[in-house]
């Protein structure tokens, strides 16, 4: 696959109530899909034909092949 839809990623919550919200592909970005971490829980995700981008809102370490980041907010 093409673009990096084979790239997984992994969200870990450093606090309850973090959103991870999936923006769609194409000419028009949109949501399309939003999951809600607390506290400790952990989410694996793909980036696939739909999905171009995510969005993360709250404390939460994001760690991908390219690196580990964490978020200010």
């Amino acid at each position: 696959m093409e673009n990096g839809q084979n790239d997984y990623f992994v969200v870990k919550a450093k606090e309850n109530g973090v959103h991870v919200i999936g923006l769609t592909r194409g000419a028009d970005t949109r949501f399309h899909h939003t999951e809600k971490l607390d506290k400790g829980e952990v989410m694996i995700a793909q980036f696939t034909d739909h999905t171009s981008a995510v969005k993360i809102r709250g404390k939460a370490v994001v760690m991908t092949k390219y690196g580990t980041i964490e978020t200010d907010a």
